[in-house]
């Protein structure tokens, strides 16, 4: 009896994820993105030995330099391979993670994909769920911000746009991601490259600003091992606000 429930629990799951899809398309803008990029999502993946059905993603977001790396694999390989780089046309804020609401802040550190918005306002969206453990314990208490999206059209407050063309195909290649039955579709976002060099001037410029600093030494962390391993790294959230990278 406990084997028949179980396999009817996962054949449950199974067709809960594989329907995902079937939902965005009863959406005017999926069904159009899908029309317009399908065929340049296909032929980036075959491209790069991927299979459409097999696809896994991961983001990098970079504030100086306003771009989004896309990464993905196949669910059997264990490295990622550069997809396509976005230009994110419009900034706000400063270098240093969001940590009120009002404050123009991009937020910087180690998130994920909670959200599909296919009626957004600025065409398509992903939403990023912040404020993450570490957010909700070092910023404002009470109103610490929220509703932080990757989004069409090129105005911000705090998210990062990068025009309704560009958001087609980014949200498509995240709709197969999760259709494939990614659960959570990770978005890290760090000041700028951190290089040795760069990190450097960060870490002297803002040498002072212990926020910062604690962030970006974490942050560094994980870029090093992505970048040696192209796996993305495991992170802790600790009990202070702080992270362990593994």
């Amino acid at each position: 009896m406990k084997l028949v429930l179980t396999f009817a629990l996962l054949l449950q799951s199974i067709a809960m994820t594989s329907g995902f899809k079937s939902q965005q398309l009863k959406y005017p803008r999926v069904r159009d993105a899908y029309a317009e990029k399908e065929q340049v999502i296909l032929e980036v993946l075959e491209g790069k030995n991927i299979k459409v059905d097999q696809l896994e993603v991961y983001l990098r977001a970079f504030k100086f330099g306003k771009s989004i790396q896309l990464w993905g694999k196949n669910k059997t390989d264990n490295r990622y391979k550069l997809l396509k780089e976005y230009k994110v046309c419009r900034k706000s804020g400063q270098l240093g993670p969001k940590r009120k609401q009002g404050d123009l802040q991009v937020p910087e550190g180690f998130y994920y994909i909670d959200r599909f918005n296919p009626a957004s306002n600025f065409h398509l969206s992903l939403g990023i769920n912040y404020p993450n453990q570490s957010d909700k314990i070092l910023a404002d208490q009470n109103h610490p911000g929220g509703d932080i999206f990757i989004h069409g059209a090129c105005v911000t407050v705090g998210c990062l746009p990068i025009t309704d063309e560009l958001i087609k195909e980014l949200y498509l290649f995240c709709v197969e991601a999760k259709n494939n039955g990614q659960k959570h579709i990770p978005v890290h976002i760090f000041p700028a490259k951190l290089s040795d060099k760069n990190i450097e001037v960060l870490l002297s410029k803002y040498q002072e600003d212990t926020d910062k600093i604690n962030l970006w030494k974490a942050l560094k962390v994980a870029y090093d091992k992505f970048n040696s391993s192209k796996q993305v790294p495991r992170v802790k959230f600790l009990t202070n606000g702080l992270h362990q990278v593994e």
